[in-house]
This record gives C-alpha cells, sequence and structure tokens, in this order.
C-alpha cells in the first residue's frame, strides 16, 4: 500500500511539474534534449520534467534605446545622436524559432545595428540637413533595419530619432543666427504693418479732403442757384413795384415826423404827395 500511495504521490508530482501556461503576450519554444520540438501557444501545456524545457518569447511590441553616440557630421561637427527602435517578435511558429536560433540576444543586436546604420545615415549629411530631414532619417533607418533583420523572424515597427545635439558653442551660434532671423522677421513684419497703416490714413485723409471739397462745391452751387432764383424773380415780379414800395415808405416816414410840405397855390394834394413819392402826377379830367 506504501508502494502505491508513493507511486500515486510520484506520478501527481510529475505531472503538476511538467504543467506550463502561456499568456496571450507569449508564444513558447519547447526543446528536448537540447533539440527544438515544437512552439507552445497560449493557454494550458504540458512538457516532460526534466526532458524537455519550454523557452517564453515576449511577441508585444517592444522598445530598445539604441543610446546617444558622438556621429561627425560631413560639415565636420560633432553630434549626439540618440534613437529608439520600436520592434516585435511575429507571433507564427518560425517567427519565434528564428529569432532564437538565428541571432543570439536579438535585442543587443537591434541596438549596436541601429547605431552602425544611424552612424552611415548622418555621416553622409550636414548637421543642418540632419536636424531638417529627421523624418527621412527615421524612414532610411526602419527600412535598413528590416531588411538586416528580416530572417530573425522580428519586424521592426518603427524608428524614431530622440536627438540630434551639436557641440554646445556651435548650439549657441545656432540659437544667436535664428534669434536674428526672427527678430529680422518681425521687424520686416512691423514695417509692413506701419507702411499698411500709413496708406490707410492716408487714403482715409485724402476721402475727408475730396468731401469736403465736394461739400463746398455743393454749398456753392446751392448758394448761386439761389441767388439766380431771386434775381429771376425780382426782374420778374418787383422790377417798378420796389422802387414805388420803398417811395411810399420814404412819404410815411416823412409825414410820421411831421415834415412841412409847402403846396403850391392851385395844386392838388394827392399829386404833391404822389411827387413825394416819385409817382407821376394825376391829370385832371377834361371839362
Amino acid at each position: 500500500m506504501e508502494w502505491m500511495y508513493f507511486t500515486a504521490a510520484f506520478i501527481v508530482f510529475f505531472f503538476f511539474s511538467g504543467i506550463r501556461i502561456v499568456r496571450p503576450t507569449h508564444r513558447g519554444l519547447i526543446e528536448r534534449f537540447g533539440k527544438y520540438l515544437r512552439s507552445g501557444q497560449p493557454g494550458f501545456n504540458w512538457i516532460i520534467p526534466m526532458a524537455e524545457n519550454m523557452y517564453l518569447i515576449n511577441v508585444t511590441e517592444q522598445m530598445v534605446n539604441a543610446e546617444s553616440q558622438e556621429i561627425i557630421t560631413n560639415d565636420n561637427l560633432n553630434a549626439s545622436v540618440d534613437a529608439q527602435i520600436y520592434f516585435r517578435v511575429k507571433s507564427d511558429e518560425v517567427s519565434v524559432r528564428n529569432c532564437v536560433y538565428n541571432v543570439q540576444n536579438y535585442q543587443y543586436q537591434i541596438v549596436n545595428l541601429a547605431r552602425t546604420t544611424l552612424r552611415n545615415i548622418i555621416g553622409t549629411m550636414t548637421l543642418k540637413t540632419a536636424n531638417s530631414e529627421r523624418g527621412k532619417i527615421n524612414s532610411e533607418l526602419q527600412t535598413i533595419l528590416r531588411r538586416e533583420t528580416g530572417e530573425w523572424g522580428i519586424d521592426i515597427v518603427r524608428a524614431e530619432l530622440k536627438e540630434i545635439d551639436p557641440p554646445k558653442d556651435v548650439q549657441e551660434t545656432m540659437n544667436k543666427v535664428v534669434k536674428a532671423e526672427n527678430e529680422k522677421i518681425a521687424a520686416v513684419d512691423y514695417a509692413t504693418a506701419c507702411e499698411t497703416a500709413a496708406d490707410g490714413t492716408k487714403r482715409a485723409e485724402i476721402k475727408k479732403a475730396e468731401g469736403i471739397k465736394q461739400a463746398r462745391i455743393l454749398d456753392a452751387q446751392g448758394e448761386a442757384e439761389a441767388i439766380q432764383l431771386v434775381n429771376e424773380a425780382a426782374e420778374r415780379y418787383f422790377v417798378g413795384n420796389a422802387q414805388l414800395l420803398r417811395r411810399l415808405e420814404m412819404v410815411e416816414k416823412s409825414l410820421m415826423n411831421n415834415t412841412k410840405i409847402v403846396v403850391p397855390a392851385g395844386s392838388d394834394l394827392v399829386n404833391v404827395v404822389g411827387e413825394l413819392a416819385g409817382v407821376l402826377p394825376l391829370k385832371k379830367a377834361n371839362g
């Protein structure tokens, strides 16, 4: 009985010792006595203890830092360059096997390959060009890494430059140049704005002067027309009548002031008053 219990306990221990659980983010690589046997899929897997081993491979997207390095650009400047490489191991069985058997420590290899590739790319460019064409450098770096790692079972997702920093003295000079260019642009913009404002003021003054001139012309025309109308009315309706009215007013004032009038003998009073007013005397009726 004891032998049976021992055997049963050994079998249970042996079974549980071979259980391997693989997460969805990983794939398993199972070897038997050092030789590839099969791949372990996500979920429950069982291997023979001591005879078989399972190695877990991460198939999610990962990032490695290419580390900062000094690169001499085409214009003989030392630039500090740093980059990040994003990659993932393909989840199919062949790719999982290749990332282990075709390359030793693929993460370390990717870092060194990226550093070498960056030296080759940026070494043919000036510092200014390298800073202005980061997208082109990223694309070229990704293309080369994909080609070189094609048999490693790895997919290079993207490559990104973190920094391209020139020496401190060069950086200070570049900052001064950029500042001077910005100040120049600001000065030109200010001068253009002032010129535009001056043109606007000038046009406004011209419009104002034209308006005043036109108003004066209209006023003068109105006055001339009014005078003309008065003259026409006077010539038409008041020639003679106006003179008669004036004379009558003079007679009225004379009489009001008790002016003495000498009436010749045999004269008609009405005719005398008419003569004072400048009116022709009334003719006597015959007979």
